[in-house]
Parts: C-alpha cells; sequence; structure tokens
C-alpha cells in the first residue's frame, strides 16, 4: 500500500504546492494562442497576451522583471496607450459618420453599459474602484487603462489597475463571440435582414480636417479631462486626413499601431500570473467586464430597436438593428462583426458603411464617457 502511495506522492505534492494554478493559466495561454492562430480573432493582442501567459506561469525564468520595466515604462505613464491612439486615429475615417451624422446617437447608446456597470461594481468595490471597473465597458483598451491609473494610481487600490487592463483587453479581442448572441437574441431574422441603403454624399477635404479640430476644442472645453485621449485620437485621425503626411500616416496605422499593440499584450501578460489572476477581486473584475460589454452590446441594439418605433411613426424607412452593436468602442472589429452577421442573413445586406459610421462614432463617446467618469471621481 505505501509503495502505491510513494507512485502517487509527486502529484500529491503537485497539488500542494497550488501547481494546479499553474496549469490553469498554462490552458488559459493556450486557448488564446487558439483563437489568435485558428480563428484569427485579433492575433496582434491575443498572441502575445497568450504566449506571455504561458511563459509568466514558469517558475525560474526571470521574465517577470523586464516585463515588469515595460509595464512600468509603458502602460503605468499611460504612455502605450495614448500613442496607440494616434495610430487609431490615422486608421478611421469619419467619412461614413460625417456623411450621416444621426449615427452619433448609437455610438452613445451603446455606452450604457459603463453606468450600468457602475452601479452594480459599486456594490462591491469602492467607488473610485468601480468606476475603474465600469470603463472596461467602453470596449477601449487605452481608456480603461488611462482612467485606471488616473484614479487607482499611487493608491493602495493599485493592484486592480492589471486586472481591469486584462479585461478590457481580453473582452475586446473576444468581441467576435460576446456580441454575436446578444445580437440574435434581441432581434428577429426578418430585423437582420433589414437592408439599408447608403447615399455617399460628397465631404469636402476642409471638413474632413476641421472635424478633428472642432472636436477635440469642443470636448477639451466640456471636457478638459478628456484633453489627452481626444486629442491623440484626432492627431492621428488630422495625420491621415491633412494630405501631407501620407508616409507618416501610414506608418502610425501599420508599423506604429501593431507594434504597440505587441508591446500592450506582452506587457498584459505581466499581469496574468497565477497569483494575482486567480483570486476572488480578479475573477469578479473579468465578470463585471463581461457584463459591461454585454449591456453595451443590448443597449445599442435595443435603442436602435426603439428608433425603428419613431421612423415608423414618421413613415420612414427602418434601420438594421444590429448596427446599434456596433456602437461599442472596439474599432473596427465590432463594426466588421455587424456586417459579417449581416450578409449571413442576406448575402446582399451591405451594412459595413453604417456600421463602421456607428463604431467610429463609439469610439468617440467611449472617451468622453471615460472623461466624465474621470471628472466625476478625481
Amino acid at each position: 500500500m505505501s509503495e502505491i502511495l510513494n507512485l502517487f506522492q509527486p502529484i500529491l505534492a503537485f497539488g500542494a504546492n497550488d501547481n494546479w494554478k499553474m496549469i490553469i493559466m498554462w490552458i488559459i495561454g493556450g486557448i488564446l494562442i487558439y483563437l489568435a492562430i485558428k480563428k484569427k480573432m485579433e492575433p496582434t493582442l491575443l498572441l502575445p497576451i497568450g504566449f506571455g501567459t504561458i511563459l509568466m506561469n514558469f517558475p525560474g525564468t526571470g521574465i517577470a522583471e523586464p516585463l515588469e520595466t515595460l509595464y512600468h515604462a509603458g502602460i503605468a505613464n499611460e504612455l502605450f496607450p495614448l500613442i496607440l491612439f494616434i495610430g487609431i486615429g490615422a486608421m478611421i475615417d469619419f467619412g461614413p459618420l460625417l456623411n450621416d451624422p444621426k449615427l452619433m446617437i448609437f455610438g452613445a447608446a451603446a455606452q450604457f453599459g459603463i453606468f450600468f456597470t457602475l452601479c452594480t461594481a459599486s456594490m462591491f468595490f469602492p467607488d473610485k474602484v468601480a468606476a475603474s471597473i465600469s470603463i472596461i465597458g467602453a470596449a477601449d483598451g487605452p481608456t480603461s487603462i488611462v482612467v485606471a491609473n488616473t484614479l487607482l494610481g499611487g493608491t493602495k487600490h493599485s493592484g486592480y489597475i492589471g486586472a481591469i487592463t486584462v479585461a478590457a483587453y481580453s473582452y475586446m479581442a473576444l468581441v467576435p463571440i460576446i456580441q454575436p448572441p446578444i445580437i440574435k437574441l434581441l432581434t428577429s431574422k426578418k430585423e437582420r435582414q433589414i437592408r439599408m441603403t447608403y447615399t455617399k454624399n460628397s465631404v469636402s477635404k476642409t471638413t474632413k480636417i476641421l472635424f478633428p479640430i472642432i472636436i477635440s476644442m469642443v470636448t477639451c472645453a466640456f471636457v478638459p479631462s478628456a484633453a489627452s485621449l481626444i486629442g491623440f485620437l484626432m492627431f492621428g485621425n488630422l495625420i491621415r486626413e491633412c494630405g501631407v503626411l501620407d508616409s507618416i500616416s501610414d506608418t502610425a496605422q501599420k508599423v506604429l499601431a501593431n507594434l504597440i499593440t505587441i508591446f500592450l499584450g506582452i506587457t498584459i501578460a505581466f499581469q496574468m500570473s497565477a497569483d494575482k489572476f486567480l483570486n476572488a477581486s480578479t475573477l469578479l473584475i473579468l465578470g463585471l467586464g463581461l457584463i459591461a460589454f454585454i449591456v453595451d452590446t443590448a443597449g445599442g441594439v435595443l435603442f436602435a430597436k426603439l428608433f425603428n418605433i419613431i421612423l415608423k411613426a414618421m413613415k420612414k424607412a427602418p434601420i438594421n438593428p444590429m448596427i446599434g452593436a456596433a456602437g461599442i468602442s472596439a474599432f473596427p472589429m465590432s463594426a466588421r462583426i455587424v456586417h459579417q452577421m449581416g450578409l449571413k442573413e442576406d448575402n446582399q445586406n451591405y451594412l459595413v458603411m453604417h456600421s463602421v459610421g456607428v463604431n467610429v462614432s463609439g469610439q468617440i463617446a467611449s472617451v468622453i464617457a471615460g472623461s466624465l467618469v474621470l471628472g466625476f471621481f478625481m
């Protein structure tokens, strides 16, 4: 009997040393790598997070030290998020939004999850922590990092920043899994088949140049705490639209954005060690972040359905309520999902321009919502 027990001794010792937590983190890392490579779900983000998670949970590798240095150099001081915003701004074409400005209201409606989660998180965490968690619902990693660092940095609650960052970026990358079931649940097949005509109006180059400048000035005048976020985003867009910095615009969209995203993914993995990740507070933050994404998506779709009731009373053509879900800030993933779902229901139903217009409005709305939360809790 003792000989049999000796055979199982290494297994018992492995479990006694909490190494099972390490295995769980390896599995999580493996799933993220699988989704990145096999499913092609935001590989620039998920692949470094997944691979870094596996490395972080091998004892004695010493990888935590350089990753910690990278974390303090790029995330703790908000450098990476702000530089990434330049790249995101350079990617965005505000043409579809300027062509149909009413789409802005759907971007605003899809931020409801932020305020719903703020109320919910307040039941479990102090106010500033709850406010930081709620911004996960912005579906905007850079905004989540800036808000969490501003509210929690240097306080006794700064340990929550890592979990908030992980949740924000993980759910952004998992939008293709999270959104479709909610959209289908809240819409009928007939609604998903609604076609929307796109009439391209001529948006002048002057308008496209003035738009980022005016948005920055107006936002900073009314919400000064948004200056860095909206300013870097709009500066990136100004580089795109000015017409004299094409090579820099190209670099910002591709090389800069991809490089910073990889650095962010690797740095986020620093927070993915078993001792930091597998605890009740982190898991609760992840759960609340998921609720925020779900409510955001539902809020956008339901508002679009309500808007259709108004359009019907006015005897105007309805909109496809799926575009409301694109109001979250996950650009361009959410717009792409809505477009693909439209094509699946009707292979002649092209929703891309409408969903992109809503998606870019969500990018602006999420920054403003984050700044309002900052202004209230600072």
